[in-house]
């Protein structure tokens, strides 16, 4: 990628948070429109889960190969590609008929956003090369987030109850063109000097073992035992068969060396928790308000904007805190103040009066906009640039499958609580056991957050950064060997 301007590399963060923006919005959007939805389409709770899910599930799925796919062909022409597919999808989705369209037609999104944000991230990552200068970038990257929370439910709750859920899917339509045409325009192209060979397999298993996982969580209240221990099984098989195949490739879908870096598989596993906490949060809300205290879409996005505003305010002070002073602190702030606030709800039933309410809202986005740089920092920094986009796609893919499970497990958990009761009046108690996995994905985050930072976390980043960039020079130089060979 040519050297830029620090205008011109302004403008390409601008472009790239774009494409953050409307997979964000999107989502957040979605959850506000879930009641509506499941009234229209005449959805059950498991339904209501595939309309989240169903994206999720293919968006994980497809991150990693689109992240190499981006290294290999050229990441401007995969990211306007998906800018493209995503626009299409959710044009799609707007005019479905039935919840089985609909659940179709999300995939058909995520199949573009797979292409969009961990392809943006590696332009991003190419852009802003000064260590501090990325950190900030990333740190405006997580303000989006924020910044979608934060109108997202106000957005929603004003088309669903002016225009019908289906006018959520229009939002996209406007922004994806632009960011088309400014993509074309601003952005240059970028691909890793050695391209990595497609890894069909790995692929495979890594969609099998997502998928069987998935299902067997979402339908396991209403499915036979033996269904749901057999996709378990098949989940099992495929983690075997990864853990087995791909450290066999010379080019692996994912390379499991990164995962000798303690801060790597810290932040992996710290973007799982923290996610699975978001989305479950925001399932187990939207239906509470709506459907237990009655408010409308508008009301209970209303009611969410304490939680959005800190989320915004926090992730650009988060983001000049992992360049000042590491991820550190960012990560034990996140981690204690969500676990306050699942705990505030599993224990104190925080749901039942506005004022606890409120803090539990406070407390849960004070603690999530403070955990979203800190994870992208550290999953790209002390990885080789030339893999950037795959090391990207692994964090990305990380936070799509911790949506994916927080939704499935805390969907499950609380249609089990309910079982044939009266809704309304079983929803606190039955939520009870969903806030404290919520709970525990926050103190996750803390553990995780003081045990992957510190001195010894760092010498093995080191350690696997050095050996990754060995790994590249032998390879180059037994290119160069191979070639002058094959010549003569």
């Amino acid at each position: 990628m040519p050297e830029l301007s620090r205008r011109h590399r302004l403008l390409v963060l601008a472009i790239c948070c774009t494409s953050l923006l409307i997979v964000s919005l999107d989502n957040t959007v979605l959850n506000v429109a879930l009641p509506s939805m499941q009234r229209d389409l005449n959805a059950s709770l498991a339904g209501l889960q595939w309309t989240i899910d169903a994206y999720t599930l293919v968006l994980a799925g497809l991150l990693m190969l689109a992240g190499s796919t981006a290294d290999r062909i050229g990441r401007k022409r995969v990211f306007m590609a998906g800018l493209v597919v995503f626009t299409l999808g959710s044009l799609l989705c707007s005019l479905a008929p039935n919840l089985e369209s609909l659940v179709a037609f999300r995939m058909v999104q995520a199949v573009g956003g797979s292409m969009l944000n961990p392809v943006a991230m590696s332009i991003i990552t190419n852009t802003f090369t000064d260590p501090r200068e990325r950190a900030r970038a990333i740190g405006a990257w997580g303000a989006v987030v924020g910044i979608s929370l934060a109108a997202g439910p106000i957005i929603g709750g004003v088309l669903v109850e002016s225009v019908g859920w289906r006018s959520i899917f229009w939002l996209n339509l406007p922004v994806g063109l632009a960011a088309l045409l400014l993509t074309w325009r601003y952005v240059p192209e970028s691909r890793a000097p050695k391209a990595r060979r497609p890894d069909p397999v790995g692929q495979l298993l890594v969609i099998t073992l997502l998928g069987s996982l998935t299902y067997a969580i979402i339908e396991a209240p209403n499915a036979p035992v033996a269904e749901t221990l057999a996709l378990g099984g098949v989940a099992l098989a495929s983690l075997l068969g990864l853990l087995w195949y791909e450290p066999r490739r010379d080019e692996p879908l994912i390379d499991l060396r990164f995962f000798r870096s303690a801060p790597f598989s810290g932040a992996t596993v710290i973007a799982v928790s923290a996610f699975a906490a978001l989305a479950g949060f925001l399932f187990l809300s939207t239906l509470y308000l709506q459907n237990v205290r009655g408010l409308d879409a508008l009301h209970a996005g209303l009611w969410m904007l304490p939680m959005a505003i800190l989320c915004f305010v926090c992730a650009p002070v988060a983001g000049r805190l992992v360049g000042s002073r590491g991820p550190r602190l960012p990560l034990l702030v996140a981690g204690v103040s969500m676990t306050a606030s699942g705990v505030l709800f599993a224990a104190f039933e925080a749901e039942t009066e506005n004022l606890t309410l409120v803090i539990g809202y406070v407390l849960f986005g004070l603690g999530f906009g403070f955990v979203n740089a800190p994870i992208t920092n550290t999953a790209v920094s002390g990885m080789p640039r030339t893999q950037a986009g795959v090391a990207a796609a692994v964090a990305s893919t990380s936070r799509q499958i911790g949506q994916t499970l927080g939704v499935a497990v805390i969907g499950a958990v609380l249609a089990t609580g309910i079982g044939s009761s009266s809704y309304a009046s079983a929803f606190v108690a039955a939520a009870r056991p969903a806030w404290w996995i919520v709970a525990a994905c926050g103190f996750a985050v803390l553990v995780l957050g003081a045990l992957t930072t510190g001195a010894w976390a760092r010498r093995t980043a080191d350690r696997t950064a050095e050996r990754l960039q060995s790994a590249e020079v032998r390879d180059a130089a037994g290119a160069g060997v191979k070639g002058p060979r094959a010549d003569a």
